[in-house]
């Protein structure tokens, strides 16, 4: 976290970014979400961007302390499906500040995709300027690359295994199994 502050007064004329991965962590303890805090309002003005990833929107919600800044400061907003928010998603859609266009295709995620493809649908929103829903696609290769379903992980890893820890061939191997029975 300091190295972060000092190379951001630092460095002038260099974008610098910080990413906080399942910030749900941070936001829960009361000085990491102050430090959250202090860098969404300060690090647009040494030319940097801060960024809070997290599964639900709760977990920012929640937050006294993270909640007015992080919505307040972040031009960007991205949103994956929010259909378990249904019901709750006035307050969302207030707090946000979304638009009942914005609402509607927020809602629409992953709502009538293709059975012919496997995506998941994205929602990015510029500011209130421009917003739209993206289709996301990967190769087999990538989506096994980073899959977090523990039984693909399993077969991975007893494939990676038998041929002595080359997880790069066992990814092409289960990727050209996968294509051959289509």
């Amino acid at each position: 976290m300091e190295v972060f502050i000092n190379k951001m007064r630092r460095l002038h004329g260099i974008r610098k970014l910080i990413l906080i991965e399942e910030a749900w962590k941070a936001i829960a303890k009361e000085g990491m979400a102050e430090y959250i805090k202090y860098l969404y309002k300060t690090v647009r003005k040494f030319f940097g961007e801060a960024i809070v990833v997290t599964q639900e929107v709760d977990d920012i919600i929640a937050s006294p302390i993270v909640k007015e800044s992080i919505i307040n400061n972040a031009d960007c907003k991205i949103l994956l499906d929010q259909r378990k928010y249904m019901n709750k998603f006035d307050s969302i859609q207030a707090l946000l500040g979304l638009t009942d266009k914005e609402r509607s295709q927020i809602l629409s995620i992953n709502m009538s995709n293709s059975p012919d493809r496997k995506y998941k649908e994205v929602w990015i929103g510029l500011g209130g300027v421009q917003s739209a829903v993206y289709a996301t696609e990967v190769s087999l290769e990538e989506y096994y690359t980073y899959t977090t379903e523990e039984t693909e992980k399993m077969e991975l890893m007893r494939l990676t295994e038998r041929l002595d820890g080359n997880i790069e061939l066992a990814i092409k191997q289960i990727a050209e199994k996968i294509k051959a029975k289509k």
